[in-house]
């Protein structure tokens, strides 16, 4: 009996012997880089994968109130009735931005311009008859083109948060269409 004890202490210190021989590679700092980089990637790559789903989500809802717009444009250029109904603008816009719905807010302007000078003196269609507008227009080839604008607003607010942004984003969309004469 006593042979196999000292027999089996001789293979445990085998045993240890080539376990030790292993890990001495492992001395000094060979493992620090490992460390390093687990702490770099916990400090730094959380809150950078937050910041970046949090922009992400509010460049979404940027797009999304900027088609609205677009889309109330398009409902109000199709003839003068359309233009003149904000009702239809605003259910247009707000169809268009499902995510914000009724808390979306629809400006539709309508105004007359020179057609040599679109981006000049705006006469707004409540102030200005096509009359007026054509008499204000002069020169060659000067007449009043009659055009909608619809401006879009919503405040954002991501489900995810980054510390050190705000929580909430103010948004707004705007289009502008020649009206369909």
């Amino acid at each position: 009996m006593r042979e196999m004890s000292h027999a089996g202490g001789g293979c445990l210190r085998g045993r240890w012997r080539v376990i030790l021989a292993r890990c001495s590679g492992l001395s000094g700092e060979s493992g620090n880089a490992l460390v390093e980089l687990a702490l770099v990637c916990s400090l730094l790559g959380i809150p950078l994968l937050l910041g970046t789903a949090e922009m992400g989500t509010v460049v979404y809802y940027s797009v999304e109130v900027t088609n609205a717009a677009n889309a109330g444009a398009l409902y109000g250029m199709q003839n003068s009735t359309d233009a003149a109904s904000s009702s239809g603008i605003t259910t247009a816009a707000q169809g268009e931005a499902p995510d914000f719905g009724s808390s979306l807010t629809v400006t539709p302007t309508v105004y007359y311009a020179c057609s040599l000078a679109a981006g000049g003196t705006q006469y707004p269609v409540a102030q200005y008859t096509l009359a007026q507008a054509t008499a204000a227009c002069t020169g060659t080839n000067n007449h009043p083109v009659e055009f909608i604008q619809v401006l879009t607003s919503a405040t954002a607010t991501p489900a995810v948060h980054c510390p050190g942004l705000p929580k909430t984003f103010p948004l707004g969309g705007t289009s502008v269409q020649v009206v369909e004469q």
